[in-house]
């Protein structure tokens, strides 16, 4: 059996790949080490997986401020010191990267000590740590029909995003009955990502009463250290009661998204995974300060494949009415799921858990796996 190491902290994004991997991995009897950031967010996801060995990477996020790009050098060649400490002692027979900021120490280190990489990139738009660390992989794995311009001698597989086992499809009823919420009332689900959304937030509670009265429940993540957590009761037609909740962060991503008739969300490359992994319809609003703007990349794809629809959030004064257009209409959701359906073909935990033991092995790649030459920008 091998021993990897996966590195995917700094945003849930990451970090709930990665611990789909490591589950996956452990089932099939190899040994895993989480590499992770040092930030709240990973801390609170990662206290479920008591059975997952985790270390905390010293790393900082890349910024052009004097400041911040001086603290990103500095806690960075931490990490590589760390990193290579790490893998003289415990020799890792491959490295896996899921972009982000605690990606550059482990993979430089394994780099300068021999260990086969592997870097998985889930947005349509691919992040600087995976444009500049993809030089020195092994692996590259590549949503569909996205290209990496500039690499060479590369193996890249197109494949999806690891989704953990626990956020699944689930009865609608049964999702239901473990929320809590109303059978017969339509349910509207709000997530921000794991770091929520400010602007999302502010739009549930200047229409929560207008939804109230339509009969629509809301259920809004709000992310840490945002808003109040609890239940609000408001009032329906005729007096008929209608219940909001709020929380900071949901260990519970299937249950909600399984209850959910409709999902108002952000739209990162994990979130977008977990909707097709799940069949729920969503209305996306993409964060106009992503990198490159690679959540409006995602979201254009996810409506282009016929999963729900993408509002810019300049548009937010209209999507009240959007909402309401599609949460009542059950051709339309329908046809939603059906697409969604259509989209979670393929088991991308089980393709890059095969490639990975070949990897690791010293196995020549299979013949699906391509040389990467420099194709032409997407």
């Amino acid at each position: 059996m091998s021993k990897f190491v996966i590195a995917c902290g700094g945003t849930g994004g990451h970090l709930s790949p990665g611990i789909a991997l490591a589950e996956a991995l452990i089932a099939r009897g190899h040994t895993v080490t989480l590499f992770i950031s040092q930030k709240k967010v990973d801390t609170r996801l990662i206290g479920k997986y008591c059975h997952l060995a985790a270390e905390r990477v010293p790393s900082a996020p890349f910024g052009w401020r004097p400041d911040v790009h001086l603290r990103f050098h500095w806690r960075q060649t931490q990490g590589l010191l760390f990193s290579l400490k790490f893998i003289r002692t415990h020799r890792p027979d491959a490295i896996v990267g899921f972009g982000g900021f605690t990606n550059a120490g482990v993979v430089m280190a394994g780099r300068l000590l021999g260990i086969p990489v592997a870097l998985h990139e889930a947005n349509r738009i691919p992040g600087r740590a995976v444009r500049v660390l993809s030089r020195v992989a092994h692996r590259l794995y590549l949503p569909p029909g996205v290209r990496l311009p500039g690499i060479r001698g590369v193996m890249v597989r197109h494949t999806g995003l690891p989704v953990r086992s626990e956020v699944a499809r689930l009865p609608r009823e049964v999702a239901r009955a473990q929320l809590g919420v109303d059978p017969t009332q339509k349910l509207l689900v709000v997530l921000g990502g794991s770091q929520g959304a400010g602007p999302l937030n502010q739009w549930v509670e200047q229409n929560l009463a207008a939804l109230a009265l339509e009969g629509i429940q809301v259920y809004c993540v709000t992310g840490m250290g945002k808003g109040t957590a609890g239940r609000r009761d408001l009032a329906g037609q005729n007096g008929r009661p209608v219940h909001a909740w709020f929380e900071p962060f949901s260990d519970r991503v299937g249950v909600l998204m399984s209850a959910a008739d409709l999902v108002l969300s952000r739209a990162g490359a994990g979130t977008i995974a977990e909707l097709v992994h799940c069949e729920t319809p969503a209305v996306l609003i993409p964060f106009p300060f992503a990198a490159d703007n690679h959540q409006w990349a995602n979201a254009t794809y996810f409506e282009q494949q016929g999963g729900g629809v993408v509002i810019g959030e300049p548009l937010l004064a209209t999507l009240r009415q959007e909402v309401l257009d599609i949460i009542f209409n059950d051709w339309l959701l329908n046809k939603f799921r059906a697409n969604l359906r259509r989209m979670a073909h393929e088991n991308s935990i089980e393709t890059i858990v095969h490639d990975l033991e070949e990897l690791a092995a010293g196995t020549p790649p299979a013949r699906h796996l391509r040389h990467a030459p420099a194709p032409s920008v997407p």
